[in-house]
C-alpha cells in the first residue's frame, strides 16, 4: 500500500453496489415515518444530492439515470474509483453527474468543497466505521456547510453492541492477513482462512458468540473485495449510536428514524418486557440504544435531519396518505408471516392481500389503497400498511406514476447489463434505473439479463438458455429461473417503467 492512503484499502477496488436507503424517497419515507417533516421529491423537482464515499459510483449514477433533473455529486478518495465512475458515467451518456477525488478530511476548507452547490440530501454508505477520526470530523464539517436547512442525511455504519463480539475476529483476521499475504483481498482470504480455523479448534472468544459463528459462515461466500474494504482497514471501529448522534449534532443534525423501516416499529422489533424498559424514556437516542442492546442490528441505516419539524400522528398520517406505491413482487409471493426480532408477525391476508392484488395493476396512492372496498381490517392506519410493505422490500415509493420508460434509463440499465453480465453472479441483487419509480428498482443480474432479451424482441427459451450456458447439470434448474423471471419478474419491471 502506498502511504496516501491513511490506512484504507486502496490497492483493490471496492464492490460495485446499490442501497435503496441512499434514495432521497426513501429518506424522506423515513423521516415522514418517524414523525418529522420531509417532503416527498415532486415529479419536477430539481434537487441536488451529495453522496459521499460513493466507490465506483454504481448508486449515484442509478440516481442520476433516474432523475435527468437532478443533479448528483458524489466523492471519492481513491482515484481509480473516481476516474472508473467517470469513465462508466460517459458510457452511459449521464451529463447530471459530477464525481469527485477528494479527502473528506479537508474537503470543507478546500476550493472544489467550497464549489459544491447546497445539498436537498446527503448520503453516506460505508464509511463512517472505516475511516479515522480526522475523516470524520472533516465529513462533519462538510454536512454543516452544505446540507440545507430541512435536508435529510442519510449514513450506515457497523454498530455496537451487536458488533462487541465479533472486534476480536475483525483483528485476528487484520493481523494474520497482513502477515500472511501483501494485496489486501488476499489478506482478507488468509486472514479469514486462520478465523475458521481457530472456531475448528473451539476458540473461545469465536465458539461462544453465536453472532461471530453466523458471521463467519456468511464470510465464507463473501466477495474478497468486500472482505478487504470490510476488515482491512486500519481505522475500522464500530460505534454506538448515541457516539455518532452526538458527533453529528456538531452539524445541527438531529435523528429522525431509521431507514430500515420495521425497525421503527417496537412492537416488531422488542418483548413487551423489553418495550416497558424503552418506554421508560422519551428521548429518541436512549430508546435506539435500548433497541441495539435487545436486538442484533450489525449495520444501522439512520436518517438525520438539518432543523427537524416534528409530526404529530395525524400529520404523519395525512403525509403517509399521499405517498405512490408500486410492487416489487408477485403478488402470489405475498408472505402469510415474516420473522421480526420480536416473533412472527403476521401479514393477515384480508388486509394486505387485496392491496396487493391493486397494485400488481400498477401504483397507487396509499389513501385509494386503503380505500379498497375489498380490504378488511383498519383503514386509518397507514403507516402500518406502509411500513410492512416497505420494509419488507414488498412495494416501493414511485415518484413519478405517469412517467413513461426514458431513453436515458433505459441505456444506463443497457450498459449496466453488458458490464454485469459477464463478471457477475446470475443471482446478485441490483438497482435498475427508472424515471417513474424516481430511484433503483431492486432486480437480479438474471433479470437485467433476461430484459435486454425481451426488449430486442427475442426472449426464446433456448436462446436464453444459449447465452447464460449454465453446466449440463443445472440447466433445468435454470429454465425454471429464466420462466419464473419471463413470468413474474418482467411485468413487475414493466409496471416500474424499467423498460
Amino acid at each position: 500500500m502506498n502511504n496516501w492512503n491513511e490506512g484504507y484499502v486502496t490497492d483493490i477496488a471496492y464492490t460495485n453496489g446499490w442501497y435503496r436507503q441512499q434514495s432521497p424517497a426513501m429518506m424522506a419515507l423515513a423521516c415522514t415515518m418517524g414523525g418529522v417533516a420531509m417532503t416527498m421529491p415532486a415529479p419536477d423537482d430539481s434537487i441536488h444530492v451529495l453522496e459521499l464515499g460513493c466507490g465506483q459510483g454504481y448508486g449515484a449514477m442509478v440516481l442520476a439515470a433516474s432523475n435527468p433533473a437532478w443533479q448528483v455529486t458524489a466523492i471519492d478518495f481513491n482515484p481509480a474509483h473516481v476516474a472508473a465512475a467517470r469513465a462508466w458515467a460517459t458510457e452511459s451518456g449521464l451529463t447530471n453527474v459530477t464525481f469527485l477525488e477528494a479527502n473528506l478530511a479537508t474537503l470543507a476548507e478546500d476550493a472544489a468543497g467550497r464549489q459544491i452547490p447546497e445539498a436537498d440530501f446527503i448520503t453516506m454508505h460505508g464509511v463512517w466505521s472505516w475511516v479515522p477520526q480526522a475523516v470524520q470530523n472533516g465529513i462533519v464539517r462538510l454536512v454543516r456547510d452544505k446540507l440545507r436547512a430541512g435536508g435529510a442525511m442519510h449514513i450506515s455504519y457497523n454498530a455496537l453492541p451487536a458488533w462487541g463480539p465479533a472486534i476480536g475476529m475483525q483483528r485476528i483476521i487484520r493481523e494474520a492477513g497482513k502477515r500472511l499475504a501483501r494485496r489486501s483481498d488476499r489478506q482478507a482470504e488468509e486472514g479469514l482462512t486462520i478465523v475458521r480455523s481457530l472456531l475448528a479448534a473451539e476458540a473461545a472468544q469465536l465458539d461462544r458468540s453465536p453472532f461471530v459463528k453466523s458471521m463467519i459462515g456468511v464470510l465464507g461466500n463473501a466477495d474478497v473485495a468486500y472482505l478487504a474494504h470490510e476488515f482491512m482497514n486500519e481505522q475500522w471501529k464500530p460505534c454506538f449510536m448515541a457516539d455518532v448522534a452526538a458527533t453529528l449534532s456538531d452539524a445541527r443534525l438531529e435523528f429522525a428514524s431509521s431507514s430500515q423501516l420495521t425497525e421503527n416499529f417496537p412492537t416488531l422489533m422488542l418483548t413487551p418486557a423489553q418495550q416497558k424498559i424503552m418506554n421508560t424514556f422519551d428521548d429518541p437516542i436512549m430508546r435506539e440504544m435500548i433497541k441495539d442492546t435487545c436486538v442484533e442490528r450489525a449495520l444501522r441505516h439512520d436518517v438525520f435531519v438539518r432543523g427537524a419539524r416534528r409530526l404529530g400522528n395525524a400529520g404523519r398520517d395525512a403525509a403517509l396518505m399521499d405517498i405512490v406505491l408500486g410492487l416489487n413482487i408477485d403478488p402470489d409471493d405475498l408472505p402469510s408471516a415474516v420473522d421480526m426480532p420480536a416473533g412472527k408477525a403476521e401479514l393477515n391476508s384480508k388486509f394486505y392481500r387485496p392491496i396487493v392484488q391493486a397494485l400488481s395493476q400498477g401504483p397507487m396512492r396509499v389513501r385509494d389503497l386503503l380505500a379498497l372496498p375489498e380490504v378488511e381490517g383498519r383503514r386509518d392506519n397507514p403507516a402500518e400498511l406502509v411500513g410492512m410493505l416497505v420494509g419488507l422490500d414488498i412495494a416501493d415509493v414511485v415518484l413519478r406514476p405517469d412517467a413513461p420508460p426514458s431513453a436515458g434509463a433505459m441505456h444506463f440499465n443497457s450498459v449496466l447489463a453488458k458490464r454485469f453480465a459477464q463478471s457477475e453472479s446470475l443471482a446478485r441483487p441490483v438497482g435498475l434505473a427508472s424515471e417513474r419509480a424516481g430511484s433503483g428498482v431492486p432486480a437480479t443480474v438474471l433479470d437485467l439479463v433476461i430484459m435486454e432479451r425481451v426488449r430486442d424482441g427475442k426472449p426464446d427459451m433456448d436462446a436464453l438458455l444459449h447465452l447464460i450456458a449454465p453446466p449440463a447439470e443445472h440447466t433445468d434448474k435454470m429454465r425454471e429461473g429464466l420462466d419464473r423471471s419471463l413470468r413474474q419478474r418482467m411485468p413487475i419491471l414493466r409496471r416500474a417503467g424499467v423498460f
